[in-house]
């Protein structure tokens, strides 16, 4: 299975408590922190859910 970066690029200061669930979900826990994670339906949805905030490169 392929792998994805996920990077977090902007705050989650202003966010709705949702996303701010969801980056801390995905692994996210300050600005620019990175995580690899496995390229799956359930983490396409968190990031689409979020896609604003993060940035996504494969891997």
């Amino acid at each position: 299975m392929a792998e994805i970066k996920i990077t977090l690029v902007k705050s989650t200061i202003g966010a709705i408590p949702k996303h701010k669930k969801t980056v801390q979900a995905l692994g996210l826990k300050k600005l620019h922190s990175s995580k690899i994670q496995q390229d799956n339906e359930a983490i396409r949805g968190m990031i689409k859910q979020v896609s604003h905030l993060v940035k996504v490169e494969e891997i």
